[in-house]
């Protein structure tokens, strides 16, 4: 007998209910693929945890140049210490990108005859201090490849100077990206590398991600001096983690993705290419905003995409291990915000809030209705992502009188339901288009669902259902089902042609 893999349910207060009412399921689709920073070639990852007023800031570095020329400059609002400054591996982050990325699923819808009681919930050495004498060297010390000095100064031109004076790979135009900070109060934390610790990697240096802890009142981000070198559009993926809590920008629109949206089969192929028109196109209607494209516990997905849920370990890395819990708790939030900028459209830096619990893109399912489209609400726990959707419609004709339709599962054909479906999606981005080039009709052309919210309306030919009574005498239609009727109408009259003509008498000469 088949069975109905209804619901892999996160929390054990989530499960009780559902188990107990029998009214509202959560079911998140067998996992295709998903498209990560990999389709976003340029963007710089940060993650930023927050308890208190401590934060860290871990960051990772997308430098591809000769080193001499490397240079970071980061505004800190006291001075640091050796010991508050790390270098992280890079895996960290590639963990943390996979598990938050928009995800690709997959759907089958289940033999609407089944009875209901079969329907199960799965809970699945140095730096020379030359002149100018303006600016003042808190600190100096080396951290992995990096040699890192911390300044303060009071002039923006002293500061340009002094690194230029020290040999520091900075551009001549860098002296007013530095004044805001400068007048706010701030200290400068700016690293260069030394080539004979760096590792290769097919020729390429590979930089290692940088962390670093301090304490403020603010939330915030500098991303302004992040702009000095931009070229083009660059875009920053802001990771937050904060105990049970979800943060959003305080000085910035923030909106979520649509997220919820069925798909064609096609997308399977192209999951970078749609996903980045898709983001493209929110942006272009809302100019300016933070995008959520993920809201979670870390120690809990659905569906997931492998085991990369983030452990004791990860969160000590990045940052548990200066807080109180030393690491030791699991009871944060990672939020994913996805932001786009130009060195033209130079605003303010980051500010964060804390935000309230949200839900989207979990696949609800009531007895009256299923969730669709970018339906997001609040909650009492964070359950959003950025989740799309094949379908695969029941079109073989039932023999019941009262079928139950839209319940999905896994491949009713495969004779077992596994966790994950081969991760076909491409998503490495390499052979993409820029996003901004597809126009609203190519992004139509991927969607099975209207997106009410970004004016996508796209023509979607109807399921077709056919029901057969149980004596097996006649076929039930709707309005999508009379081209059907017609060819068996055909079919039949043929048939009965050919009876006919067997049956006349035969002539002989």
């Amino acid at each position: 007998m088949n069975r109905r893999v209804f619901a892999n349910l996160i929390t054990p207060t989530i499960a009780l209910i559902a188990l107990h009412s029998a009214t509202a399921f959560a079911f998140c689709g067998f996992y295709v693929g998903g498209a990560g920073t990999g389709i976003f070639n340029d963007a710089t990852q940060v993650v930023l945890m927050r308890e208190g007023t401590k934060t860290i800031l871990s960051m990772q570095n997308r430098y591809k140049g000769p080193l001499e020329d490397f240079a970071m400059v980061v505004p800190v609002p006291q001075v640091l210490s050796e010991q508050s400054v790390k270098t992280l591996n890079k895996e960290i982050f590639d963990k943390i990108d996979t598990l938050t990325s928009p995800r690709l699923v997959e759907y089958w819808e289940q033999d609407p005859c089944l009875p209901q009681d079969d329907w199960i919930a799965a809970v699945p050495d140095g730096v020379v201090d030359a002149s100018p004498k303006d600016v003042t060297v808190e600190a100096e010390f080396k951290v992995g490849e990096y040699e890192v000095v911390i300044l303060s100064t009071t002039e923006s031109t002293a500061l340009a100077d002094w690194l230029q004076t020290n040999n520091y790979s900075v551009p001549d135009n860098a002296a007013p990206y530095y004044e805001p900070y400068i007048q706010g109060g701030m200290y400068f934390f700016v690293a260069r590398v030394d080539p004979d610790l760096v590792i290769y990697e097919d020729g390429q240096a590979i930089l290692s991600p940088l962390r670093f802890d301090y304490d403020s009142q603010d939330f915030m981000l500098p991303t302004r001096l992040g702009m000095i070198n931009s070229g083009g559009k660059q875009d920053l993926i802001v990771y937050t983690l904060g105990k049970n809590q979800r943060y959003e920008l305080s000085n910035y629109p923030n909106i979520f993705i649509p997220t919820n949206i069925e798909v064609k089969d096609d997308v399977r192929e192209n999951f970078g290419s749609f996903y980045q028109a898709l983001y493209s196109k929110t942006l272009e209607d809302n100019p300016g905003a933070a995008v959520t494209e993920y809201s979670w516990a870390v120690s809990s997905c659905d569906p997931c995409p492998g085991p990369v849920t983030l452990d004791l370990n990860d969160i000590a890395t990045l940052g548990g291990d200066v807080l109180e819990t030393n690491g030791q708790s699991l009871d944060y939030v990672v939020t994913r915000l996805h932001l786009q900028y130009a060195k033209d459209e130079i605003g303010e830096d980051l500010v964060f809030r804390e935000a309230p619990p949200v839900v989207g893109g979990r696949e609800i399912y009531t007895e009256d209705s299923l969730e669709k489209g970018g339906t997001i609400r609040p909650d009492f726990v964070n359950n959003f992502q950025a989740r799309y959707i094949i379908r695969h419609y029941w079109t073989t004709p039932v023999s019941c009188d009262d079928p139950v339709y839209l319940i999905w599962g896994g491949d009713p054909s495969s004779g077992n339901y596994p966790l994950l479906s081969s991760p076909s999606a491409n998503t490495t981005g390499d052979e993409v288009i820029f996003s901004s080039s597809v126009s609203d009709e190519d992004l139509e052309a991927w969607l099975r669902e209207a997106i009410p919210e970004l004016n996508l309306d796209p023509e979607v030919q109807p399921v077709v259902r056919l029901r057969m009574p149980s004596s097996g005498c006649g076929v039930i239609l709707n309005h999508s089902t009379l081209p059907f009727l017609f060819i068996v109408f055909i079919s039949l009259w043929g048939v009965r042609r050919w009876q006919q003509d067997r049956r006349k008498p035969t002539h002989r000469t």
